[in-house]
């Protein structure tokens, strides 16, 4: 199938072989900008919309399951464990956010002792994978529901930013007159026993770029408000912050076999 629609795209575009040469030294770079952190041909993917729409295809959701998106490149595998309305924040700067999940399965049922990691980028768009000057994790952690399938954190507002730019996919966004955003939002892997694995992002509703995400990833169900509320904090202090609530809905797991 690859080699008859690449035949079908030469025909159609008839390029010159110095343009074909040019379209080789195009993925030549890219290869060549792989590494460590970096993978420049999943970068390229996800600008291309292919990324989304592989995820799309594969996907076949039950009926009220919280739609996935891809996890991105600043997932890490053993976040640090918290309790319950646990800072992520650290003392990073930023307006304060209180994120507030309810983890339950398709048909309604709270789900008890499901395991959420968080992890999302600071005010100014990074990660703390981006920041090794900080020494440890921040802005992200592992959670557990109580009894009512409920988890809650303390964290700061994410920004929108930039995908990396400094490529052969910048050069093909600058060559386009695409912009390199991606919105601003808060990535969640949620496991539950019996049931899917979710592997989601929450967008806060009102910020820029929700409609045109670099990488293709926002879905309206995926957007929630994110109201300004002023109270008092567990401290007895009186404070202004966002407050994210969502409710995520997992898909009991398909029987073996089928």
């Amino acid at each position: 199938a690859v080699v008859r629609h690449l035949h079908a795209l030469v025909r159609e575009v008839a390029p010159t072989p110095a343009e074909w040469s040019a379209a080789i030294g195009f993925l030549a770079r890219a290869g060549q900008a792989c590494g460590g952190r970096r993978q420049e041909f999943a970068l390229l993917s996800d600008v291309l919309g292919v990324s989304a729409l592989v995820g799309a295809l594969n996907r076949q959701p039950e009926e009220g399951a919280t739609e996935a998106a891809p996890p991105g490149p600043f997932q890490v595998a053993d976040p640090p464990g918290l309790p319950n309305d646990a800072d992520i924040a650290a003392g990073q700067a930023g307006e304060r956010l209180r994120v507030e999940g309810l983890v339950t399965s398709t048909d309604g049922r709270p789900l008890a002792g499901a395991c959420v990691d968080v992890w999302q980028c600071d005010e100014d768009g990074y990660y703390d994978v981006q920041r090794p000057e900080l020494g440890r994790a921040h802005l992200r952690g592992r959670f557990r529901t109580d009894g009512g399938g409920r988890f809650s954190l303390w964290s700061v507002m994410p920004s929108y930013y930039p995908i990396p730019m400094d490529g052969p996919v910048g050069a093909l966004m600058n060559a386009t007159g695409r912009h390199p955003f991606r919105p601003a939002h808060v990535h969640f892997r949620i496991a539950a026993e019996g049931h899917e694995t979710l592997v989601t992002q929450v967008f806060p509703a009102g910020g820029p770029y929700l409609d045109s995400d670099a990488s293709f990833f926002v879905r309206p169900s995926l957007v929630a408000e994110a109201p300004r509320v002023e109270g008092t904090v567990p401290d007895g202090s009186r404070m202004a912050w966002r407050r994210l609530a969502y409710r995520f809905a997992l898909a009991p797991s398909s029987p073996a076999g089928r």
